[in-house]
């Protein structure tokens, strides 16, 4: 089994754990949804995970070689930090307050990113337990249950991490500011800065906004409830596979 085909098969049979586990009509009998969380906001949420956590197979390359580039440039910020020290603007603004939030923004872009590892964690156990494609929803909840808790764990505290940071509406604005400038100045300096690296900064400026915009459509106090709920939906799906 080549690795392409294993990754593939899993990235389709999780979409379908996705689709399945925020279906409205089932958490609404087994949740018993407050009117706020609507079956219009459960879509948003799925279509959320579906397009930008879990994208399908033909944006995932695009996805794939953007994040690359992204990955660098988050182990090695010195280029983007240096032209943030380019911007008077932003300084004179933000001042001493601009380090957490440029450092704010890679800890979400970051996150983004830790769905990726979780599915490659899938192909090596698919491999390594001979699991031949293709993978439905009860094969792809078995091969998750071979993770280990502390694996689980860590994948979870990103996806808190995420909606915690997706929270703050005013430092989430000012991660979009930042990343907004940083695309802008990129875009003047294509002979530093590659058309993959700034297509992996847009790219991680879209999800932020996006997931954003997911928050931001409700109050505060139903901000809080859905991302409480969007979390322990996904605690509860998994205390199901161990227990």
């Amino acid at each position: 089994m080549s690795n392409d085909k294993v990754f593939n098969a899993i990235i389709k049979g999780y979409r379908e754990v996705i689709n399945q586990r925020y279906n409205y009509k089932r958490l609404n009998k087994n949740y018993n949804l407050p009117s706020t969380i609507d079956e219009a906001i459960v879509e948003e949420i799925k279509y959320f995970f579906l397009n930008y956590i879990y994208p399908d197979i033909d944006k995932r390359k695009e996805l794939n070689d953007a994040f690359k580039t992204l990955d660098e440039n988050l182990k090695n910020p010195e280029k983007l930090l240096g032209l943030l020290r380019e911007s008077i603007k932003l300084i004179f603004k933000h001042g001493r307050h601009l380090p957490k939030i440029i450092n704010a923004g890679f800890k979400a872009l970051k996150s983004f990113r830790t769905a990726t590892k979780f599915e490659n964690r899938l192909v090596e156990i698919a491999k390594e337990n001979k699991k031949k494609p293709p993978y439905n929803s009860t094969a792809i909840n078995e091969m998750i249950s071979y993770l280990s808790r502390n694996e689980i764990e860590q994948f979870m505290e990103s996806t808190e991490s995420l909606f915690q940071i997706m929270y703050d509406k005013v430092l989430v604005e000012k991660i979009i500011e930042v990343i907004s400038y940083l695309i802008e100045r990129m875009q003047k300096k294509k002979h530093v800065f590659s058309t993959q690296e700034i297509k992996g900064l847009q790219i991680g400026l879209e999800m932020i906004t996006k997931g954003y915009d997911v928050l931001n459509s409700l109050s505060k106090d139903n901000q809080d409830l859905l991302i409480q709920f969007i979390l322990t939906v996904e605690r509860d799906n998994l205390d199901e596979l161990f227990s």
